[in-house]
């Protein structure tokens, strides 16, 4: 596989379309780098393309794909693996990362369902991510996802994620969001999960807001402010992992651009913070 043509490091933040505009005419000299969903831009050009590339000119990038299924039992889209490695080396994008789920059954689902918990699982999903990240010649990261209602559980969601990591020879996007999701739905430590993560397999994190339905029932939207216990499960990972690279991620109920930049602002003096507590 290639070297990295560019690493990420800091506090970025996910570009959304809704975003473009606003973003041009922010003081972002506390942004280090950004992410996008690549299905939403391979093959735009025009207005759309001009504004992309005004970006992808000034930080580093990483892409997060939506659409892949890697643990879906069709086979994988080739051809769409193939203009996915062309449009990250047109932007000279290196980090590619991707759900630790499937979102299609002879056809989309348009939703991240969670894999069975298997053995079998780890063995499938694997073998697609190794072949994943031939095409793309990169190593590239699977996220822990949030979900609600578990396949299967003859291993546990842990488990699960660190043997397709092992298996797969792939780094982890700690979506740090998702955990305290998943330990207030499923009852379980969020901080003894992330004792148990390898520190070696996590690439970068993600954080982001989340809804709360019910005292017992949180869902993951992407449309809020992050909330205390997350941040502070934030800490937990940087005492864990040491300040990795961090996104913010906001999809829809975007506040103004200098309130995201506040979060940013956050996620930057946490990280001076272990930065120079670190040995």
């Amino acid at each position: 596989m290639s070297d990295p043509a560019v690493s990420i490091e800091g506090a970025g933040l996910g570009l959304r379309r809704a975003l473009l505009s606003p973003l041009q005419e922010a003081d972002l000299s506390e942004l280090d780098f950004m992410e996008i969903a690549p299905e939403n831009w391979i093959d735009v050009g025009g207005r759309l393309g001009r504004k992309l590339r005004y970006f992808t000119e000034r930080f580093p990038f990483a892409c997060h794909g939506l659409s892949l299924s890697l643990g879906a039992p069709e086979p994988l889209d080739e051809n769409y693996l193939k203009r996915l490695r062309g449009f990250l080396d047109q932007h000279d994008i290196s980090v590619f990362s991707e759900h630790l789920s499937y979102c299609s059954e002879h056809g989309h689902l348009y939703d991240l369902m969670p894999l069975p918990f298997l053995p079998e699982t780890v063995d499938w999903v694997a073998g697609r991510i190794a072949r994943v990240q031939e095409l793309l010649g990169r190593q590239i990261a699977v996220e822990n996802i949030s979900y609600y209602a578990p396949a299967a559980t003859e291993m546990s969601e842990l488990e699960f994620i660190n043997a397709v990591l092992d298996k797969a020879d792939c780094l982890l996007l700690l979506d740090v969001n998702n955990v305290h999701v998943n330990s207030v739905n499923h009852r379980y430590d969020p901080q003894e999960f992330l004792m148990d993560i390898p520190a070696e397999r996590v690439g970068y994190i993600h954080i982001a807001g989340h809804h709360h339905e019910a005292e017992d029932l949180i869902v993951d939207t992407h449309g809020a402010a992050v909330v205390e216990p997350v941040w502070q499960l934030l800490e937990a990972a940087y005492a864990r992992f040491g300040p990795r690279a961090t996104l913010l991620e906001r999809d829809f109920q975007f506040p103004p651009v200098a309130e995201l930049l506040e979060e940013i602002g956050r996620i930057r003096a946490i990280q001076a913070r272990f930065e120079t507590e670190a040995p």
